[in-house]
């Protein structure tokens, strides 16, 4: 087995949908970035990459590549995973962790874990998301901004099957 770490952050913005874990979060701003700058799926796909010593998002799908301006972060979630069997591996399991002061994450959580096992190709039961706050301190704690940390486990094997 192979065990990988992701991390990402994002900046608070008006005028974008926040979109988090592939779930579209009624909210009145959103997070900045290229893509649909979802920092879960972004965090989880790091972890899958770094698992198996695959680089990182940034060389995969770089933010100065039009193809990806706007993209899906769940479609591109896919991609990793098609990495991750291409190099006969399988998703185990992954466990993120995100760092918000708003809004309240927990009643979308059980959509997040079904869209990203979904994307995954594994059980709802294979994906732990939970949420903190950062105690009012620092850029996450003034609400500038939402990050994400992933740990992701790979299998060698064929893909992962719902349980």
């Amino acid at each position: 087995m192979r065990i990988g770490l992701g991390y990402d952050v994002h900046r608070i913005v008006e005028g974008r949908p926040l979109v988090l874990g592939g779930v579209h979060i009624d909210a009145p701003f959103g997070l900045d970035g290229h893509s649909d700058a979802d920092v879960i799926a972004h965090a989880i796909m790091d972890a899958l990459l770094g698992s198996l010593a695959l680089g990182d998002i940034g060389q995969h799908f770089p933010p100065n590549d039009e193809r990806f301006e706007g993209a899906d972060s769940l479609m591109l979630m896919r991609e990793v995973v098609a990495m991750v069997e291409r190099a006969g591996y399988r998703v185990g399991n992954v466990d993120v962790m995100v760092i918000a002061e708003r809004p309240k994450l927990l009643p979308h959580v059980p959509e997040m874990r079904r869209r990203i096992a979904e994307a995954l190709g594994v059980s709802d039961a294979d994906v732990s998301i939970k949420a903190t706050t950062n105690e009012r301190m620092g850029f996450i704690g003034r609400g500038e901004g939402i990050a994400a940390q992933a740990v992701a486990l790979v299998l060698p094997g064929e893909r992962g099957r719902a349980r």
